[in-house]
């Protein structure tokens, strides 16, 4: 059994996961939350998720919560004995790149903007010693550009 969102109707596994739905939803801007929580709880951005949960259960309809439990999602029970590739994760730093660039062309800014923007980006990969499999010795180039 879990709690029915009084506002949206959204299912939550607790009373827990109730309050911090209601409190959540509603510092993110939805304003029916929020309203349901002044009228409700008035306390509810001072209270805690304990105290919350108590209140906001005390109003909240019963309903059933349905939980999936991993070793019934397959339906089968043989061992898989396929590689599991990551390749998910393969893509990563491109995936950052193409987000970099798509935000380069919504910003706005104009090449002298971006290449002062490169520039700190590289200055932190090399605080960060990311330059060091470069070839460059981070400490030293971090130590020269500080004292230009």
């Amino acid at each position: 059994m879990g709690y029915a969102c009084p506002v949206c109707e959204d299912p939550q596994a607790d009373a827990e996961h109730l309050a911090n739905h209601l409190a959540f939803t509603a510092l993110l801007g939805d304003d029916a939350h929020e309203a349901w929580l002044d009228e409700h709880a008035p306390d509810w951005d001072q209270a805690d998720a304990d105290a919350l949960a108590a209140t906001v259960t005390e109003i909240a309809a019963e309903t059933d919560y349905p939980q999936v439990f991993e070793n019934t999602v397959d339906g089968h029970d043989h061992d898989h004995d396929h590689e599991r590739s990551g390749a998910l994760f393969d893509d990563e730093g491109r995936a950052v790149e193409r987000g970099r660039e798509r935000a380069r062309d919504l910003s706005g800014l104009d090449d002298a903007d971006e290449d002062i923007l490169e520039e700190a980006r590289e200055m932190t990969r090399r605080m960060r010693g990311e330059g060091e499999s470069e070839g460059g010795d981070a400490d030293a180039d971090a130590t020269d550009s500080e004292t230009e």
